[in-house]
């Protein structure tokens, strides 16, 4: 039985550095398409904000928030301190959730996306992993 031929590492690191970045673009365009949402505010959204025991009106200024941090996460220099501020922003969503009784899925998900948030850092980042060590 022959063995698989080597990949060269070159063109490993440069597969995970493409899948580090896709996966990047693809949180970014989520997290902003749910940062429009806030401030947008169609009915589901509105409805949620009033499940969760929020005032609609902070919606507008928790979009603009997740903006602001989407924008730092994206800059290669800041992606960490970005990745931290999004944590820090999921982990509210969490307890949110947690606090109004919302379904298991509801309450994991912004764990799951904060897991998503950190994975392309923690394939490309020497920053991010140190401090995931």
């Amino acid at each position: 039985m022959e063995s698989a031929p080597r990949i060269p590492a070159a063109v490993a690191a440069a597969r995970v550095r493409w899948t580090a970045r896709a996966l990047q673009v693809l949180v970014v365009v989520f997290l902003l398409s749910d940062a429009v949402s806030h401030v947008v505010m169609p009915a589901p959204v509105t409805e949620a904000f009033q499940r969760l025991g929020l005032a609609v009106a902070l919606g507008p200024g928790l979009g603009i928030l997740m903006v602001v941090f989407l924008v730092v996460y994206a800059l290669p220099r800041t992606a960490v301190f970005g990745a931290l501020l999004l944590t820090g922003y999921l982990g509210g969503a969490t307890a949110i959730n947690l606090r109004a009784g919302s379904p298991p899925f509801e309450t994991i998900f912004p764990i799951l996306i904060g897991v998503l948030v950190w994975t392309p850092l923690a394939l490309t980042d020497a920053r991010a992993k140190e401090l995931l060590r």
